[in-house]
Protein backbone atom coordinates (compact mmCIF):
# COMPACT_ATOMS: atom_id res chain seq x y z
CA UNK A 1 0.00 0.00 0.00
CA UNK A 2 2.67 2.20 0.79
CA UNK A 3 4.74 1.60 -2.78
CA UNK A 4 7.44 3.67 -2.94
CA UNK A 5 5.94 6.19 -1.34
CA UNK A 6 7.35 5.96 1.77
CA UNK A 7 5.72 5.90 5.28
CA UNK A 8 6.32 7.35 8.75
CA UNK A 9 5.98 5.64 12.08
CA UNK A 10 4.84 7.20 15.41
CA UNK A 11 5.30 4.88 18.16
CA UNK A 12 3.00 5.75 20.98
CA UNK A 13 5.16 4.53 24.20
CA UNK A 14 3.62 6.78 27.08
CA UNK A 15 0.52 6.67 29.27
CA UNK A 16 0.04 5.53 33.03
CA UNK A 17 0.52 2.00 32.82
CA UNK A 18 -1.96 2.14 35.61
CA UNK A 19 -3.11 -1.26 35.54
CA UNK A 20 0.72 -2.55 35.17
CA UNK A 21 1.35 -0.59 38.77
CA UNK A 22 2.59 2.07 36.84
CA UNK A 23 5.34 -0.12 35.48
CA UNK A 24 7.57 1.30 32.07
CA UNK A 25 5.92 -1.35 29.64
CA UNK A 26 8.23 -0.61 26.77
CA UNK A 27 10.96 -2.05 29.03
CA UNK A 28 9.09 -5.76 29.34
CA UNK A 29 10.56 -8.08 27.45
CA UNK A 30 9.24 -10.61 25.14
CA UNK A 31 12.01 -13.23 23.67
CA UNK A 32 15.24 -11.51 23.96
CA UNK A 33 13.95 -8.08 23.32
CA UNK A 34 11.93 -5.12 25.02
CA UNK A 35 8.55 -4.04 23.73
CA UNK A 36 10.18 -1.15 22.46
CA UNK A 37 12.29 -3.53 20.47
CA UNK A 38 9.42 -5.09 18.38
CA UNK A 39 7.98 -1.68 17.74
CA UNK A 40 10.82 -0.64 16.14
CA UNK A 41 11.61 -3.50 14.64
CA UNK A 42 7.63 -3.59 13.28
CA UNK A 43 8.32 0.24 11.99
CA UNK A 44 11.42 -0.97 9.62
CA UNK A 45 11.79 0.94 6.12
CA UNK A 46 9.72 4.11 8.08
CA UNK A 47 11.28 7.53 6.70
CA UNK A 48 11.00 9.14 9.86
CA UNK A 49 10.86 7.04 13.57
CA UNK A 50 9.06 9.03 15.98
CA UNK A 51 8.54 8.08 19.45
CA UNK A 52 6.18 9.67 21.91
CA UNK A 53 6.53 9.80 25.52
CA UNK A 54 9.46 7.53 26.04
CA UNK A 55 10.27 7.41 29.64
CA UNK A 56 13.38 9.98 30.73
CA UNK A 57 16.13 7.95 31.51
CA UNK A 58 15.42 4.84 28.73
CA UNK A 59 17.81 5.49 25.53
CA UNK A 60 15.85 6.15 22.67
CA UNK A 61 16.10 3.91 19.58
CA UNK A 62 19.18 4.84 16.97
CA UNK A 63 17.59 7.44 14.98
CA UNK A 64 14.46 8.22 16.15
CA UNK A 65 12.67 11.82 17.01
CA UNK A 66 11.30 12.37 20.79
CA UNK A 67 8.51 14.34 21.71
CA UNK A 68 5.64 13.75 24.14
CA UNK A 69 2.06 14.77 24.69
CA UNK A 70 1.04 18.30 25.86
CA UNK A 71 0.44 18.11 29.22
CA UNK A 72 1.47 15.16 29.84
CA UNK A 73 -0.55 11.79 30.20
CA UNK A 74 -3.48 13.55 27.78
CA UNK A 75 -4.26 10.62 25.56
CA UNK A 76 -3.48 8.80 22.69
CA UNK A 77 -5.10 11.21 20.65
CA UNK A 78 -2.97 14.17 22.03
CA UNK A 79 0.48 12.03 21.73
CA UNK A 80 -0.42 11.06 17.52
CA UNK A 81 -0.95 14.78 17.12
CA UNK A 82 2.49 15.12 19.52
CA UNK A 83 3.88 12.59 17.37
CA UNK A 84 2.92 13.84 13.56
CA UNK A 85 4.11 17.45 14.27
CA UNK A 86 7.81 16.64 14.63
CA UNK A 87 7.73 15.37 11.31
CA UNK A 88 9.27 18.31 8.88
CA UNK A 89 8.53 16.10 5.58
CA UNK A 90 5.77 13.84 6.26
CA UNK A 91 5.76 10.64 4.20
CA UNK A 92 2.49 10.26 2.37
CA UNK A 93 1.11 7.66 4.88
CA UNK A 94 2.20 7.24 9.06
CA UNK A 95 2.18 3.53 10.53
CA UNK A 96 0.34 4.40 14.12
CA UNK A 97 1.23 1.82 17.01
CA UNK A 98 1.66 0.94 20.51
CA UNK A 99 4.70 0.04 22.00
CA UNK A 100 2.74 -2.61 24.00
CA UNK A 101 2.34 -5.32 21.88
CA UNK A 102 4.93 -8.62 21.89
CA UNK A 103 4.43 -9.84 18.23
CA UNK A 104 4.27 -6.06 16.56
CA UNK A 105 6.91 -7.00 13.54
CA UNK A 106 3.90 -9.91 12.49
CA UNK A 107 1.08 -7.79 13.88
CA UNK A 108 2.36 -5.02 10.92
CA UNK A 109 3.38 -7.93 8.63
CA UNK A 110 -0.56 -8.97 8.79
CA UNK A 111 -1.64 -5.18 8.44
CA UNK A 112 0.34 -4.27 5.40
CA UNK A 113 -0.12 -7.66 3.37
CA UNK A 114 -4.25 -7.08 4.39
CA UNK A 115 -5.69 -5.22 1.77
CA UNK A 116 -7.99 -4.63 -1.32
CA UNK A 117 -7.13 -3.53 -4.78
CA UNK A 118 -8.43 0.33 -4.60
CA UNK A 119 -7.57 0.63 -0.64
CA UNK A 120 -4.98 3.25 -2.00
CA UNK A 121 -7.81 5.30 -2.54
CA UNK A 122 -8.83 5.09 1.32
CA UNK A 123 -7.73 7.40 4.09
CA UNK A 124 -5.75 4.08 5.36
CA UNK A 125 -6.30 0.38 7.13
CA UNK A 126 -6.28 -0.59 10.47
CA UNK A 127 -6.33 -4.22 12.38
CA UNK A 128 -9.79 -5.91 13.56
CA UNK A 129 -9.40 -8.99 15.96
CA UNK A 130 -11.84 -11.82 15.09
CA UNK A 131 -14.59 -10.14 17.99
CA UNK A 132 -14.33 -7.11 15.53
CA UNK A 133 -13.56 -4.53 17.82
CA UNK A 134 -11.00 -2.26 16.08
CA UNK A 135 -7.17 -1.23 16.60
CA UNK A 136 -6.64 2.24 15.93
CA UNK A 137 -3.00 1.83 17.32
CA UNK A 138 -2.14 -0.97 15.36
CA UNK A 139 -2.97 0.93 11.54
CA UNK A 140 -1.49 2.61 8.63
CA UNK A 141 -3.09 6.14 7.87
CA UNK A 142 -2.89 8.79 5.37
CA UNK A 143 -1.02 11.56 6.36
CA UNK A 144 -3.37 14.08 5.07
CA UNK A 145 -6.17 12.76 6.21
CA UNK A 146 -4.94 12.14 9.94
CA UNK A 147 -3.69 15.48 9.57
CA UNK A 148 -7.08 17.56 8.62
CA UNK A 149 -8.73 15.20 11.09
CA UNK A 150 -7.34 15.86 13.68
CA UNK A 151 -7.16 19.63 12.84
CA UNK A 152 -11.17 19.38 12.70
CA UNK A 153 -11.14 17.83 16.40
CA UNK A 154 -8.38 20.85 17.34
CA UNK A 155 -11.19 23.28 15.89
CA UNK A 156 -13.70 21.81 18.51
CA UNK A 157 -11.38 22.59 21.22
CA UNK A 158 -8.26 20.39 23.53
CA UNK A 159 -7.24 17.10 22.24
CA UNK A 160 -6.71 16.42 25.62
CA UNK A 161 -8.70 13.42 26.79
CA UNK A 162 -10.12 12.43 23.67
CA UNK A 163 -10.85 9.39 22.43
CA UNK A 164 -9.49 7.27 19.55
CA UNK A 165 -13.00 6.93 18.44
CA UNK A 166 -13.97 10.16 18.00
CA UNK A 167 -10.09 10.26 16.02
CA UNK A 168 -11.45 7.72 13.53
CA UNK A 169 -15.28 9.20 12.96
CA UNK A 170 -15.11 10.56 9.64
CA UNK A 171 -11.96 8.53 8.33
CA UNK A 172 -12.59 5.87 5.19
CA UNK A 173 -10.41 2.87 6.81
CA UNK A 174 -10.39 -0.47 5.41
CA UNK A 175 -10.62 -3.00 8.17
CA UNK A 176 -8.22 -5.63 8.16
CA UNK A 177 -8.69 -8.93 9.82
CA UNK A 178 -5.04 -9.66 11.97
CA UNK A 179 -4.83 -13.01 14.32
CA UNK A 180 -5.66 -12.26 17.59
CA UNK A 181 -2.77 -13.45 19.19
CA UNK A 182 -0.82 -10.49 17.02
CA UNK A 183 -3.29 -8.31 18.18
CA UNK A 184 -2.87 -9.04 21.84
CA UNK A 185 -1.31 -6.29 24.02
CA UNK A 186 -0.18 -5.68 27.26
CA UNK A 187 -3.04 -4.22 29.29
CA UNK A 188 -2.52 -5.28 32.44
CA UNK A 189 -0.60 -7.90 34.60
CA UNK A 190 -2.72 -11.20 33.42
CA UNK A 191 -1.97 -10.20 29.99
CA UNK A 192 1.74 -10.07 30.73
CA UNK A 193 1.87 -13.62 32.54
CA UNK A 194 -0.53 -15.10 29.98
CA UNK A 195 1.53 -13.74 26.93
CA UNK A 196 4.91 -14.71 28.11
CA UNK A 197 5.82 -11.27 28.78
CA UNK A 198 8.87 -10.37 31.54
CA UNK A 199 7.17 -7.95 33.27
CA UNK A 200 10.55 -7.17 35.05
CA UNK A 201 11.87 -3.54 33.53
CA UNK A 202 14.99 -3.73 31.28
CA UNK A 203 17.93 -1.58 32.47
CA UNK A 204 17.10 2.33 31.75
CA UNK A 205 20.53 2.02 29.26
CA UNK A 206 19.70 -0.84 26.87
Amino acid sequence: MTGDAGFDAVLLAGGRASRVHGADKTGFTSGDATLLDRAVQAATGARTLVVVGLRDGRVPPARALLTREEPAWSGPVAALAAGLAVVVDPAPWALVLACDLPRAPEAVAALLAGGAADDEHRDGRLAVDSGGRRQPLLALYRTDALRTRLGGLRADGPLEGLSLRRLLDGLDLLEVPVPDALCADVDTVADADRLGVVRREADATG
